[in-house]
């Protein structure tokens, strides 16, 4: 579950607590295009106000007219589909003809969502167990295998943080990028020992840790779902956490400094560590897109959307700058 979804459990609440009725959705599966990924979460209120999204506006319409005709925060939960042929597709907007199927629940004392955001706020994983014919709610600790799963009796989705961030360095580029990968859901690790720099480091929802960067990729675990990010500019601390990263299955392994400065790294690491060249080629160095970024922000934007690419499996090819481009296109006119 990302923010997104998170904060629409926490709107839940807030609307339970003032006396509304409310209905919680939940994406369970899609075919064809779909704007929203399974596990996307939307809350309906009883007089139509809505909270998240599971269509960026089609279905949601038709959601609001059940929930003000009274029909969907009573009962039990209720599987509906969306799409299914060429005319509801064409009716709820949905592009070439996708599919979108969601279990809708009734908010009540027994859906436990106050238990399950306590336990999201202390930083735990946490696996939700829906049973259909009654919608009790079983919570019960995440596991490795936490895909979302719909069965005839069951739904059992996933929530807390599922992918994580370890940044070497709490300098002013970590901000930024703490801040904004909180937003895009990662689990935010902040590794500094210089005193200088980790004094005074605060980013809510980030934790900062003290230890050796070396010893913090080992404490970690990292798998295939962690990026580590060097960014201090001081061998002695990326390169330690570079080694152990290189040779962890982590997604994402980057690290900040000039092309010249990547090279004189390779050399380092291979020389002095041992690390091999395929080892090295996971390096993304200079890290980030490549897009004229030269502020921090900018850059942390940059770096966020090369680990975004990554994370969903693109490649994104270096970019030409525009009076470049236009040269070659000159050329090949003339």
């Amino acid at each position: 579950m990302d923010n997104i979804d998170l904060n629409v459990l926490r709107q839940i609440t807030q609307w339970v607590a003032a006396g509304h009725r409310v209905v919680l959705g939940t994406i369970t599966r899609t075919w064809g295009s779909a704007p929203r990924p399974p596990g996307s979460a939307v809350a309906v209120r009883d007089d139509g106000l809505v909270a998240g999204s599971v269509s960026g506006g089609c279905i949601e319409d038709d959601l609001i007219d059940k929930a003000r005709g009274g029909v969907l925060a009573a009962g039990l939960p209720q599987v509906l589909r969306y799409g299914i042929d060429a005319d509801a597709a064409h009716r709820f907007g949905l592009p070439c003809g996708g599919l979108i199927e969601l279990v809708l629940e009734p908010v009540l004392a027994h859906t436990r969502l106050d238990e399950l955001l306590a336990r999201l706020n202390q930083g735990e994983r946490v696996r939700r167990v829906l049973t259909i014919a009654s919608g009790e709610v079983a919570l019960e600790p995440a596991t490795d295998t936490d895909e979302l799963a719909l069965t005839d009796t069951q739904l059992t989705t996933h929530h807390g943080p599922h992918w994580r961030l370890l940044l070497i360095g709490a300098g002013q580029m970590t901000q930024y990028l703490a801040q904004m990968a909180n937003a895009l859901g990662y689990q935010v690790l902040v590794c500094d020992p210089r005193e200088e720099y980790a004094t005074g480091f605060e980013v809510p929802g980030a934790t900062l840790l003290r230890t050796m960067p070396d010893d913090t990729v080992v404490a970690i675990k990292p798998d295939g779902h962690t990026a580590i990010i060097a960014l201090t500019h001081d061998p002695k601390l990326d390169d330690l956490a570079l080694m152990e990263a290189l040779a962890s299955p982590a997604f994402y392994i980057g690290a900040i400094g000039s092309r010249a400065n990547q090279a004189k790294r390779r050399e380092r690491l291979k020389e002095h560590f041992g690390l091999s060249d395929a080892q090295l080629d996971r390096l993304h160095g200079p890290v980030g897109l490549k897009n004229g970024a030269r502020t921090p922000p900018e850059i942390a934007v940059s770096i966020l959307a090369e680990l975004t690419a990554v994370r969903y499996g693109y490649r994104v090819p270096e970019p030409v700058p525009v009076k470049a481009q236009a040269a070659v296109d000159a050329g090949c006119a003339s």
